[in-house]
């Protein structure tokens, strides 16, 4: 039997009564996707891991798609809307997916061009526009937009991410809008697709353009004289009922089709939320980049006084940005630890007000500042006053701008919050008043300590609200403060939204803001674009409720199993957990950091870490219609996770902290329970035992390894990749090597003494850096000791997700260690992947173990011991020596570079940090069969074409056992350990 989707519509109240309904509509998902994979070159897929990953976006609200289509090509895509108006299927044309207001999730066929669909068509400098197609990203974009000075002005905090076809679906801003304006005021023309099949270019029309139009006849002459039937019928309430405010981003732009001459189809249709046509091509305006910049932070007693304070300082300058961060943003800022060193910058007080200015010339961009400070009777030595024209300093000063989002999502001692109230905007000149009523509201509903900042020069404020939306009574208080806060705004003349749009939780408060006779001209506006109401329905027009289809709500009931981990900063909650991800959507970034190589090398959201943690919500079945229905066996949520590299760059890239590592192990713990496991499972995750093994004969064993026949055999009994070499063991392990010395190790207690980890890849395969560590060690004053006894981190059961035998391993470890850790003795680690073992797996694996508590607090790496616990202070050795540095993602993650920094300072190191994100191999990931292609994908990104572009004779450094083997197996180039380099000048 034919399985079928159906789309309901609940009703939507309005102020004055009146409500839209819309009868049910049926569709054959079976024949749909059927002829979908027919007509369609791209990829289509109704499987249940596409409908999980793209069941919300950043927003409050949960809707599962029918299915997603990924086109080929634009003509593909125009392909996939034509046979989806065949069988009368609603479609979502969807951007980036960080939707806050709940436009990027529907019922319906998503269409995601961000895969293949990015390419920048044309430029023309001289006039300073280009043609670019939906899915191409905003950074990418300016990228290749750079050769030619040039830029796209609005930059959303998503920038890295956001395309262009979602910017124009939402009229996105950005902190540069303040210069540049918001997207419509950038959009030059638009190539559209309606739902019935028109096809063409709009843009401005003169009213004589507009006419000729109309004469010409035709599907695009008829719609444009019904969009001036529309204009003629409403164009006083057009001018009376819109805010003129700088950030008026909600309801549709009729305003557009009332110019003083003629109308402009493309602004009507920017910000529309795709809810009247597709986007297939833009024309862009263009603005020159700005190479020099300065900033100046001042500081007030209180956020409304520095909102008081910004149009005087906008009456004094035309600043690039006007930004504003509240006390209690930095208060939660401090408390997570995140961009310290951004605070510490910032001047006396407890609010902020941030202006940067650009210029030509530095000096030019030095003026502004100073010319602002003169007019507002400042100086740069007031306590409240901080500026700066260095690059690298302005950007940690305004981390704290763009830490909002994240600092406030899962904030230290509070209840969740919440998007739905996060970007109204009034008037410049009344945003202090509408922040003290705002604030008083707020209290009068209980919503705790709000964090405000925002986009002040342009009145708009954001802020994310604790609403209490898992239980009846908090959602009921939800849907009322909505009123109330809508009625607030409107009451200072201000917009809904000045940012992220209507979508469903602000377009039932339409009316509100713009009264029952232009909402009903929205309604006229969307029957001519999209009569059958297939695009993006309930979304703006005849929207659903702010409180329906909610991501939690209070029939929102997940699954508790009990966890092999802890989760002790989630409350011992797994739920709490991938609750973390609220869909920011930077694992989908392309460059900078870690986060997220299997993305980076696929383009899949079901492979970038939002993607997962969506699946991993669906699979807990909080909600009935959960399209991962098999639980903790779902192979939809095992496949995605099986090309999680577990880096954990999203451990620290993620602005909110998701640990998408402990999430895959605890997954393959609970997948595998009681059944037999992948080979590699057993092959690669016992590895320190086998090794252990191997050492009785290595020689044998390397042999053995690399005949042919019998080489590739062993490789497919181990689940290994046949283009993978296997390492060479050591002939003699470190630890045997290290009892030949004879030398009297120190005891529990001495002076100067530290404990040497004997990590199973430095033992068993690369000992030379162990020797090499110890001399180092010594020169440095230290009393080396090193355990005797079998030993592990249990790192590799870790990473397959065998975290019982992970557990017991280290506990042994424990054991073995505790004289040392009772005696407080340091203990360093050299390669960072078991390091981050002890400084933070064991508090998930081990989560009340008093030894694994104190272990944490003193074991340290090469480098942290060398700059910060060395007797007497550490002097290397000059080197004088160029380096390129790959650092392992797990250093990156949990223990940190900079003491790595001050080392090579220190020895003379002139090092070349690459911003290379993870290797590829990544432990055992590289090593598995059917991920090579992925994990050299993910080399390939940056890691090893940056290599080739080093000279020969510089050094290049990689701590990380699995960086050095992947550059070895990607390049001619041999990487050496710090340990190594620095111990060469010490034998010198």
């Amino acid at each position: 039997m034919a399985s079928q989707h159906t789309r309901g519509r609940g009703a939507a109240d309005l102020r004055d009564g009146q409500t839209w309904s819309i009868t049910a509509h049926r569709v054959d998902t079976a024949a749909l996707e059927r002829d979908l994979r027919r007509e369609v070159d791209g990829e289509v897929r109704f499987d249940a891991g596409s409908q999980g990953a793209y069941a919300t976006d950043s927003s409050n609200y949960r809707q599962v798609p029918i299915g997603v289509v990924l086109p080929r090509t634009v003509e593909d895509g125009v392909r996939a809307v034509r046979v989806c108006r065949e069988h009368g299927a609603p479609v979502l044309s969807r951007g980036g997916g960080t939707s806050l207001a709940g436009q990027g999730t529907n019922a319906a066929v998503v269409l995601d061009w961000s895969k293949y669909c990015h390419a920048l068509i044309s430029c023309d400098p001289r006039r300073r526009t280009c043609v670019v197609e939906p899915g191409i990203v905003l950074d990418r974009l300016n990228a290749e937009l750079s050769r030619h000075s040039l830029r796209f002005g609005p930059a959303p905090s998503t920038h890295s991410h956001c395309t262009l076809g979602g910017m124009i679906g939402n009229n996105s801003c950005g902190s540069s809008a303040q210069h540049y304006g918001k997207t419509v005021d950038n959009v030059r023309r638009l190539e559209i697709l309606t739902y019935d099949g028109l096809r063409c270019w709009v843009g401005p029309l003169s009213e004589q353009e507009l006419t000729s139009v109309i004469e010409g006849g035709g599907e695009r002459g008829e719609l444009h004289r019904r969009l001036r039937e529309v204009r003629d019928r409403y164009r006083e309430r057009i001018r009376a009922g819109y805010p003129d405010i700088p950030r008026r981003v909600s309801g549709y732009n009729l305003d557009s089709l009332a110019l003083e001459d003629g109308m402009d189809v493309a602004a009507l249709l920017v910000g529309s939320e795709g809810t009247l046509a597709t986007v297939l091509h833009a024309e862009l305006d263009l603005v020159p980049t700005m190479p020099h910049k300065a900033l100046v932070v001042l500081g007030y007693p209180d956020i409304a006084s520095a909102a008081d304070a910004a149009p005087e300082l906008r009456s004094h300058c035309d600043p690039l940005l006007l930004e504003a961060v509240g006390g209690e943003l930095a208060h939660f800022i401090r408390e997570e630890g995140m961009f310290p060193g951004s605070l510490r910058l910032l001047p006396s007080g407890s609010s902020w007000l941030f202006a940067q200015f650009g210029g030509r010339t530095q000096q030019e961009a030095d003026e502004q500042v100073q010319r602002l400070l003169s007019g507002i009777g400042k100086s740069e030595q007031d306590d409240d006053v901080a500026i700066s024209d260095d690059p690298v300093r302005e950007k940690r000063m305004l981390h704290a701008r763009e830490a909002g989002l994240g600092a406030t999502a899962n904030p230290p001692d509070m209840p969740e919050s919440w998007e739905g109230w996060e970007d109204s905007a009034v008037p410049p000149e009344r945003l202090g008043d509408y922040l003290r009523d705002l604030l008083a509201l707020f209290a009068e509903f209980g919503y705790e300590r709000p964090a405000l900042y925002g986009h002040f020069g342009h009145g708009c404020v954001h802020v994310r609200v604790p609403f209490r939306l898992k239980t009846e009574p908090g959602v009921l208080a939800f849907r009322r403060f909505l009123r109330r806060a809508a009625d607030l705004v409107v009451s200072y003349g201000g917009s809904l939204s000045g940012e992220h749009g209507d979508g469903q939780a602000r377009g039932e408060l339409l009316v509100r803001m713009f009264g029952a006779d232009l909402v009903r001209a929205f309604g006229e506006v969307k029957d001519l674009f999209d009569p059958s109401n297939r695009m993006n329905p309930g979304k703006v027009v005849r929207p659903r409720r702010p409180d329906s289809d909610l991501r939690l709500g209070p029939d929102y009931r997940p699954r508790t199993d009990a966890t092999f981990l802890g989760y002790p900063d989630d409350g011992g909650s797994f739920h709490q957990g991938v609750l973390r991800c609220v869909g920011i959507g930077n694992c989908r970034s392309s460059s900078g950091g870690v986060m997220c190589p299997s993305y980076r090398a696929t383009g899949e959201e079901e492979h970038s870490t939002r993607g997962r943690a969506r699946l991993l919500f669906e699979m807990l079945q909080g909600h009935a219609d959960s399209p991962i229905s098999d639980g903790w066996r779902s192979t939809a949520v095992h496949d995605a996770l099986d090309l999680c590299l577990a880096c954990k760059g999203c451990k620290s890239d993620c602005p909110t902290g998701v640990d998408m590592a402990s999430y895959k192990a605890e997954f393959l713990a609970q997948h595998y329970r009681h059944r037999l496991r992948p080979v590699a499972h057993y092959s690669l995750g016992w590895l320190p035992a086998l090794a252990r093994v191997a050492g009785l004969a290595p020689r044998a064993v390397n042999t053995a390894l690399r005949t042919p026949g019998l080489g590739e055999l062993a490789k497919r009994a181990a689940g290994v990749a046949p283009e993978r070499d296997a390492p060479r063991f050591a002939r003699w392990d470190f630890q045997h090597q290290w009892r030949r010395r004879g030398s009297a190790p120190p005891r529990p207690g001495d002076p100067n003494a530290v404990v040497l980890w004997p990590d199973t890849f430095t033992n068993h395969f690369d000992p030379r850096i162990g020797r090499a560590a110890v001399a180092v060690l010594e020169h440095a004053g230290f009393s080396v000791a090193v355990p005797e006894q079998p030993v592990c981190c249990g790192l590799t059961w870790v990473s397959t997700g065998q975290l019982g035998v992970a557990a017991r391993v280290l506990r042994r470890t424990l054991q073995v260690l505790r004289p040392w850790i009772e005696a407080g003795t340091p203990v360093v680690g050299l390669e960072p992947s078991c390091t981050a073992v002890f400084r933070s797996d064991s508090r998930e694996l081990l989560p009340h173990d008093e030894d694994a508590a104190r272990l944490r607090e003193r074991f340290h790496t090469l480098a942290e011991l060398l700059t910060e616990c060395s007797p007497g202070g550490w002097r290397p050795p000059e080197l004088g020596a160029d380096a390129v540095v790959q650092t392992h993602c797990h250093q990156h993650a949990v223990l940190g570079f900079d003491a790595d920094r001050q080392a090579m300072r220190r020895a003379g190191i002139d090092a070349d940090v690459l911003d290379s994100g993870c290797c590829g191999l990544a432990g055992d990931f590289g090593f598995q069969r059917g991920h090579y292609d992925v994990s050299m994908a993910c080399a390939e990104h940056a890691l090893l074409p940056a290599l080739r572009r080093t000279d020969p004779g510089t050094l290049v450094l990689a701590d990380g056992f699995s960086c050095r083997t992947q550059i070895a197996h990607g390049s001619d180039r041999r990487a050496r350990h710090l340990a190594e380099v620095l111990a060469a000048e010490v034998h010198r």
